[in-house]
């Protein structure tokens, strides 16, 4: 059966595999995050102890993202991702039998946690390298549209069956099944064709971390977006995610209300996503950085006492900005960026992203015990709209466009398989005009 426009890139098999393991390791892993979260406030901890175990998974993903980059551009993607995953699988299971106790020791947990988010600082600049070789052209940021796309989606589901799942069986069994959904991952990798071997590197592994710098900084509009992004982290997100089931437990109902409330961002994420499929703005990083204010809704819902409707309406605009955001601002940094730097060039941009964050999760706790819930969130909602603001105002943001890239490669192709059409039937019509003969004259 023909597909939809937007989702004719699901015809490349490469593609369409990698699709359907990468959507079911995302699953398993929103319903971890929740699981464990439950299971630390559900045995006496509070806001600084879930604050400590989000910041032992965010820091190792930051200190290890650099030679995650560096890695990559020198095994290769896959092999990466494949290794990424297996630790993954293996690190869930072990959290899996750890919360088989009534009461897991906290330490266990930190080491655990942080050795999963080590293993998804290998996977992340692989999988932004990955793309552009399952696809290509315009089906680029379509390709992008739809990962997002499974990512919101296992959001809404996930945190539902997680909260249900919890109650009824326990954080242990949430995160075997997410175990499970890695092991998948790993299958599929192995399905996907090997790449063209990688020519030898000369080069120091420091001199590869330079080189990915370079790239990095001669491009004004990556660090201010990377640099608007980690501060994002810092005072907006990092703080929503420790504080919101706090705020859930107390006033809205508990790891259910949490969980609706991720379920009801993810369902905007996903109407976002099916909106920007074969969406084309003439400057994508202007209206990426524009939709990153939806992230702040949320924040204000829960610094202004509204109840759990209102917290739900506000995270479904917030999940649509992240479609938005999540959709264009990839494809943007892989239409630009030369493929060989591609890894390292999206490792900096994560590391500058996620450096901030465990400081945010680790502080939101004490801060709050300070100046108030709501003064951290209040204070998150007004910096992220000066800093977007601020953002769109640098005149970089607004010159970067869909098509020709700003720093030297190859002009992109048309935006859609019908301009490519006009393109090619323009050609053929004159090709044909050379070939014709001369009309006779009479006489």
């Amino acid at each position: 059966m023909p597909l939809p426009n937007g989702l004719a890139v699901l015809r490349e098999r490469d593609f369409r595999r990698f699709f359907i393991g990468y959507g079911t390791s995302l699953l398993g892993s929103s319903m971890a995050s929740v699981a464990v979260a439950f299971a630390i406030l559900d045995t006496g901890g509070g806001g600084t102890e879930l604050g400590g175990v989000l910041a032992a998974r965010t820091l190792p993903l930051v200190l290890v993202l650099l030679a995650g980059g560096v890695v990559t551009d020198r095994l290769g993607s896959r092999r990466v991702m494949l290794a990424a995953d297996t630790v993954r699988c293996l690190t869930q299971g072990a959290l899996a039998l750890v919360l088989l106790g009534a009461r897991p020791g906290l330490w266990a947990l930190v080491s655990l946690v942080a050795l999963w988010g080590a293993a998804e600082a290998l996977f992340n600049p692989a999988l932004n390298a990955l793309v552009p070789h399952l696809t290509r052209g315009a089906a680029l940021s379509d390709a992008n549209a739809l990962l997002g796309m499974a990512a919101s989606a296992t959001s809404i589901a996930g945190p539902m069956l997680a909260g249900v799942l919890t109650a009824v069986s326990g954080p242990s069994c949430v995160l075997a099944l997410d175990a499970a959904g890695y092991a998948v991952s790993v299958v599929v990798l192995l399905l996907l064709p090997r790449a063209a071997p990688l020519p030898a590197r000369a080069a120091s592994f420091t001199a590869d971390l330079k080189g990915g710098w370079t790239a990095f900084r001669s491009r004004t509009w990556l660090w201010v977006t990377t640099a608007h992004i980690g501060l994002m982290n810092l005072f907006v997100w990092g703080p929503f995610l420790v504080l919101g089931p706090v705020v859930s437990q107390r006033r809205l109902g508990g790891a259910s209300s949490w969980g609706l409330v991720m379920a009801v961002d993810g369902a905007g994420a996903v109407a976002g996503g099916i909106a920007m499929l074969l969406r084309r703005p003439r400057r994508p990083l202007f209206v990426a950085i524009a939709a990153s204010l939806g992230w702040s809704l949320p924040s204000a819902a829960l610094a202004t006492g509204l109840p759990l409707a209102g917290v739900c309406g506000a995270a479904f605009l917030a999940g649509i900005g992240s479609a938005v955001c999540g959709t264009l601002y990839p494809a943007a940094v892989q239409r630009h960026v030369p493929r060989e730097v591609l890894a390292r060039v999206s490792a900096y941009s994560s590391f500058g992203a996620f450096v901030l964050g465990p400081v945010g999760l680790a502080a939101a706790g004490p801060v709050a015990l300070l100046v108030g819930t709501s003064g951290v969130l209040g204070f998150g909602v007004l910096w992220q709209t000066s800093a977007v603001i601020a953002v769109l105002a640098h005149p970089a943001i607004r010159a970067v466009g869909p098509q020709r890239p700003l720093h030297g490669g190859p002009a992109e192709p048309p935006a859609d398989e019908e301009a490519a059409g006009r393109t090619s039937r323009t050609a053929r019509g004159r090709r044909r005009r050379r070939r014709r003969p001369p009309r006779r004259t009479p006489g």
